[in-house]
């Protein structure tokens, strides 16, 4: 069984379909999207109907619980750009996607001793990283234990070992981070990753996207964040060669 964990998708539509496109090539069975389904990216809409074409199950991100309670972003952070971002995107949302939204869980149990969420177990806010603390990251395990438990959250691809257990992250379709921001702005990098589950081990994947097509869907969209991305993606980019 291989299982595909596509996770942060931030409506980057460009994105996804070059990690379906690689998803398909790699022959994998199963598609899990651990969250951050519609917003801060130009395609909302889009994102969500191809999820949702795919019937694939959706773990609940903070992002996505931010367009069912406009409070919660303001607890989240005080950026206006990011809450002007998330309250324009829940503007666009149509009540059958809001409703197909609710229908995300908070965590997942796969075949294989797999254990799935978005943030931690105990929380789709909390970041679990590469040299976060041994005692810290039992604390936000919160007593689950399985072979792999997976989530993502942080932008930031893992594989770690944690008390006999694997810790991954798989980064994010829609907008991976260079390093952990810190309360600074992320650097976004052009490409996309996600990871593979197979009975006898775990893949990092990365894949090229159309930059000119993302900018494309940035000119045309009235995203506040709009401006900011298409700076971002502008940029010359030094970045290893795409994984095969």
């Amino acid at each position: 069984m291989r299982v595909a964990l596509i996770s942060d998708l931030h409506a980057n539509l460009v994105a996804l379909d070059a990690v379906l496109a690689d998803i398909e090539r790699r022959r994998c069975d199963r598609i899990v999207c651990l969250g951050d389904v519609a917003t801060l990216g130009p395609q909302p809409h889009e994102v969500l109907a191809r999820i949702k074409e795919l019937g694939c199950p959706c773990i609940v991100g903070n992002h996505d619980e931010f367009l069912l309670d406009a409070e919660l972003i303001r607890r989240y952070t005080e950026a206006p750009i990011i809450v002007d971002s998330v309250d324009w995107c829940r503007n666009q949302m149509r009540p059958d996607e809001l409703d197909f939204v609710r229908s995300f869980v908070k965590t997942l149990e796969l075949p294989g001793d797999i254990f799935l969420y978005h943030g931690s177990p105990r929380s789709h806010m909390e970041d679990i990283l590469a040299d976060t603390p041994a005692e810290r990251v039992d604390e936000m395990l919160d007593g689950k234990r399985a072979r792999i438990l997976a989530g993502g959250h942080t932008h930031l691809q893992m594989l770690r070992q944690h008390r006999g257990m694997w810790l991954v992250n798989p980064r994010s379709v829609g907008a991976p981070f260079l390093e952990y921001p810190n309360g600074k702005t992320p650097v976004i990098l052009a490409y996309a990753e996600y990871a593979i589950l197979e009975d006898d081990g775990v893949m990092l994947c990365r894949v090229d996207i159309d930059r000119e097509a993302l900018l494309a869907s940035l000119r045309n969209s009235s995203l506040p964040l709009a401006p900011a991305l298409m700076a971002q993606y502008t940029k010359p980019q030094a970045l290893p060669s795409p994984a095969t």
